[in-house]
């Protein structure tokens, strides 16, 4: 296998790392991430998702018909990966809109997908509840059928983005007498629908606040309450009571992609930037040979985390079956990231504990920072538990025990 990109892919990276670095600065990316809160003016991102628009970078691989520019995936690969780098999505990971170009009607395709792409929408996921945790399949927020119209009662939990999300790509249970896996249908509910509460959880990365580029570093979460909320069934994605199977489907393709692994490996690139340049209290930390193993370490297995997202993208490009591939990612990149994180606090020592706006904090505090946040990797968008169990079955053909 040859692992060197073409000569125009070469020239597609050099051309997005001209533009982040004539278009983007830390102050810009400090802004960007300000304009997230609600009600925050967004005309910065406008204006920059605008240019890049204007060079066809946006969702590369999606179809032209709904705005993407009909692309490939390893084009789309090379743009995503840098812009990652600098805290902004391109790639439409992460958005819903995978799942519903694969199970939305026609109408919904040309409705969403276009407005997700150009930043216009934005959803949260309506997924975990109170009492289930990493058991999705015991949801027990109810959709129930009137005539033409669902009527939403229950809660979620942990539902990131919501305060500032237009829309909700909602879990709701339509058959209660169903086996735990059926019955659950997926709503596409627009956030400002009447009957829908949204209750901030502040989380341990609130205060102090993480620094820009921290693994998981959001200082908010939500709760998100429905009482009463009624809509209508055109909001329905896929077959009624098939939610289960089209939720499995988008999540499995919300894994794939280079935003997904560097959540888990930036973090690499960015301590060993830090000690080729730096040291501690007089200690070179490039120096100590224990160290410089240690990091060796870290970016070969940061690199094999790139290797599979890589695989899985050529595996979809080629249109042949993505079955396991994104679970068996998404326990390899968020176990790395966490055994990273250790890492690097113990090179670190008593420095690891200083947070943002603490005298003598490392790099703002990051790494204090991400050592807080790493853990949760292995829990959000499904458990490295479960997806090992789907590697086992879809892979490996193993019986359920």
């Amino acid at each position: 296998m040859n692992f060197d990109w073409t000569p125009e892919q070469e020239a597609l990276r050099k051309e997005v790392r001209d533009f982040i670095r004539e278009n983007m600065t830390k102050r810009l990316g400090g802004e960007m991430g300000e304009e997230m809160e609600e009600g925050a003016d967004r005309e910065r991102s406008r204006a920059l998702r605008k240019k890049i628009g204007e060079k066809g970078w946006l969702a590369i691989s999606w179809p032209k018909e709904y705005g993407g520019q009909g692309g490939d995936r390893m084009s789309q690969y090379i743009v995503e990966e840098e812009f990652a780098r600098v805290g902004m999505g391109v790639g439409g990971g992460g958005s819903g809109a995978g799942a519903i170009l694969g199970a939305g009607t026609e109408e919904q395709k040309r409705y969403f997908v276009p407005k997700v792409i150009a930043g216009e929408m934005s959803f949260c996921l309506g997924f975990t509840e109170p009492q289930g945790g990493a058991d999705l399949a015991g949801l027990q927020c109810r959709a129930v059928r009137d005539g033409d119209f669902y009527t939403i009662n229950g809660q979620k939990m942990f539902t990131s983005g919501a305060h500032n999300a237009t829309h909700i790509y909602l879990m709701a249970r339509t058959d209660p007498a169903a086996e735990r896996h059926r019955g659950i249908t997926i709503l596409l509910v627009p956030m400002d629908t009447p009957g829908i509460t949204v209750r901030p959880l502040w989380t341990v990365q609130n205060d102090p606040p993480a620094p820009p580029g921290t693994t998981y570093g959001m200082g908010r979460t939500n709760e998100v309450f429905f009482e009463d909320v009624r809509v209508p069934i055109s909001c329905r994605l896929g077959d009624e009571n098939m939610g289960w199977f089209i939720g499995a489907q988008g999540l499995n393709l919300d894994r794939v992609g280079a935003s997904r692994y560097l959540i888990s490996v930036h973090m690499d690139e960015d301590i060993i930037n830090w000690a080729k340049e730096s040291d501690l209290g007089g200690y070179s930390v490039k120096d100590d040979p224990a160290v410089r193993d240690k990091l060796a370490e870290l970016w070969i297995e940061a690199q094999v985390c790139r290797l599979m997202t890589m695989r899985s993208m050529s595996i979809v490009q080629r249109d042949q079956d993505f079955t396991y591939e994104g679970s068996a990612e998404k326990v390899m990149a968020p176990e790395h990231g966490v055994t990273a994180s250790e890492a690097i606090s113990q090179i670190l020592g008593p420095y690891a504990q200083l947070l943002n706006g603490s005298e003598g904090a490392v790099e703002s505090g990051i790494y204090a920072h991400n050592l807080m946040g790493a853990f949760q990797s292995g829990i959000n968008h499904g458990s490295v538990q479960i997806m090992r169990d789907q590697v086992a079955r879809r892979g490996l053909g193993m019986p359920r025990g």
